[in-house]
């Protein structure tokens, strides 16, 4: 299916929870990849969450790092920016 260009140009702003973090070898390690999990935020508690709940893509993002200063906090909401880009 083929979208028309008008639907790819805007940006999306969603906001996410860290909700897990997998150490792919030894956790003490610190060259050790890891891998996170985030789940779009699903809140009306507070407005600037109902208006991502609203809003946000559903699903589920998975991230693997090896780069040992990019590091994701359990617990900790996060913004993913989706703008397009070219192939």
């Amino acid at each position: 299916m083929t979208v028309p260009r008008r639907y790819l140009t805007m940006a999306i702003r969603a906001k996410f929870r860290c909700n897990s973090v997998t150490f792919n070898g030894d956790p003490n390690d610190e060259n050790t990849s890891r891998s996170y999990k985030l789940t779009p935020v699903y809140d009306t508690s507070t407005p600037e969450n109902a208006r991502f709940t609203k809003a946000t893509p559903w699903g589920e993002l998975t991230l693997n790092v090896d780069n040992p200063a990019a590091r994701f906090d359990v617990g900790q909401f996060y913004y993913v920016d989706f703008t397009p880009a070219e192939g």
